[in-house]
């Protein structure tokens, strides 16, 4: 019987970069029907006073970015891009910006300002309670 070729470094390489990771899974680049949920539960995020009157305030650890209008009226949104999943990590004014792709969001509206990403950030419910901004998902 002929001896079998050996398989070339590339295509071991090939199979293993198609081969799934357990708990991983593969994903293609756009979101589809895995768009970020956003909390799960309430969550505190800080004083008021630290989201200024017509500005917004990215809370990174939480995933959560809230804006507060002139006239005072708060307003928060998962900053979970919703293009590929990725948490956007700056605010510029009130521009959120992804840091996967480039999209960006509107931190006032939740509308996408620049693509990849095609649908607006999922909102949250917010509220303020003694003095401290309450992010909860909305139901």
């Amino acid at each position: 019987m002929p001896a079998r070729p050996a398989a070339s470094r590339r295509t071991v390489l090939r199979g293993a970069a198609l081969t799934p990771v357990a708990g991983l899974g593969l994903t293609a680049c756009g979101g589809g029907g895995d768009t970020p949920v956003g909390l799960t539960e309430p969550v505190e995020l800080g004083p008021e006073s630290e989201v200024a009157e017509g500005g917004a305030k990215l809370y990174q650890d939480q995933k959560v970015v809230v804006s507060r209008s002139e006239d005072g009226a708060f307003k928060a949104y998962s900053s979970v891009c919703t293009h590929a999943g990725c948490p956007a990590n700056k605010l510029e004014g009130t521009r959120l910006i992804c840091p996967c792709h480039g999209s960006e969001f509107d931190a006032t509206t939740g509308k996408v300002l620049r693509e990849p990403a095609v649908a607006p950030l999922k909102p949250l419910t917010v509220e303020v309670r003694n003095g401290t901004v309450i992010a909860k998902p909305q139901v």
